[in-house]
C-alpha cells in the first residue's frame, strides 16, 4: 500500500525558534509540501525541475499555466526585468498580497514557473512560517492553491491534507498543518512587463489602493 502524506503539527510553534533544516532538506530532495502563506493554503516546492513536475501532475496543470514564485525579497528577484513601475508597487505592498509577473529574459527559472512568453510571476509572502521556510531552504519556493481543479482552496491544515490525499499525493508531499487561517481572498496579480501595469486578477490588494502609487495602473 502506498505511503501518503506526512504531516507536521506546527499549530502553536514558535518559528522564530523552530528547525525548519529537515523541512529544507525535504525541499532540496525535490520534495513538495503544502503550507500556509499569507491568502490560503498552497502546494510547493523548490523551482526544481521534478519537483514542478510533481505539482503539475498533482494539479493536472498544463505548461502553459505557470506557478507563482514567492520569495523573501526583491533581492531574490533581482535578475528578473524589472519597470520603474514594478519596483514602486514592490516598495509600496511587498511584503503582502500583491503578485507581480515580470520578464525572465535570461531563463532563471525552469517550464511550469517561466511561461511561454517568458515571464514570471513573484510576491514576497508576509507569513513568518513561509519567510522560515524560505531562509531555510535559501531558494524560492513554488506556489499554487490548495484545491482539486475548479473547487475553492482551503485555509486548513486539515483541508489540505484531505485534498492532497484526493489527489493522489504520497510521501513525496509534507503537510505543514498551522491550522486555521483567517478569511482571505487570492492575491492580486499585477502584469508589469509593458509599458503600463495591467491588473490580470483582482483580489486582496484593492485596484484603487495600487492607483494610489502608479496611477497608470489598467485592468484587463
Amino acid at each position: 500500500m502506498r505511503e501518503g502524506p506526512r504531516v507536521l503539527d506546527l499549530r502553536g510553534v514558535d518559528v522564530t525558534t523552530f528547525d525548519f533544516g529537515e523541512i529544507a532538506e525535504h525541499l532540496r530532495t525535490g520534495g513538495v509540501v503544502a503550507y500556509p502563506t499569507e491568502t490560503v493554503y498552497g502546494f510547493g516546492g523548490l523551482c526544481l525541475p521534478n519537483a514542478v513536475d510533481t505539482l503539475r501532475r498533482l494539479k493536472r496543470r498544463q505548461l502553459d499555466k505557470p506557478f507563482i514564485v514567492v520569495i523573501r525579497s526583491l533581492a531574490d528577484a533581482e535578475r528578473l526585468a524589472w519597470t520603474e513601475d514594478a519596483r514602486e508597487l514592490a516598495r509600496i505592498f511587498w511584503p503582502g498580497a500583491l503578485t507581480l509577473v515580470l520578464r525572465d529574459p535570461e531563463g532563471i527559472f525552469p517550464a511550469g514557473v517561466r511561461s511561454s512568453s517568458e515571464t514570471v510571476a513573484v510576491r514576497v509572502s508576509p507569513h513568518p512560517l513561509v519567510q522560515r521556510i524560505l531562509g531555510a531552504a535559501g531558494a524560492p519556493l513554488t506556489s499554487t492553491s490548495v484545491n482539486p481543479p475548479g473547487e475553492p482552496p482551503t485555509s486548513s491544515g486539515v483541508g489540505a491534507l484531505e485534498i492532497a490525499r484526493s489527489l493522489g499525493a504520497g510521501s513525496e508531499m509534507w503537510v505543514l498543518d498551522a491550522g486555521v487561517l483567517p478569511p482571505s481572498g487570492p492575491s492580486t496579480v499585477v502584469d508589469c512587463t509593458g509599458a503600463v501595469p495591467v491588473v490580470v486578477r483582482a483580489g486582496t490588494v484593492p485596484v484603487g489602493r495600487l492607483r494610489c502609487a502608479v496611477p497608470e495602473i489598467h485592468e484587463r
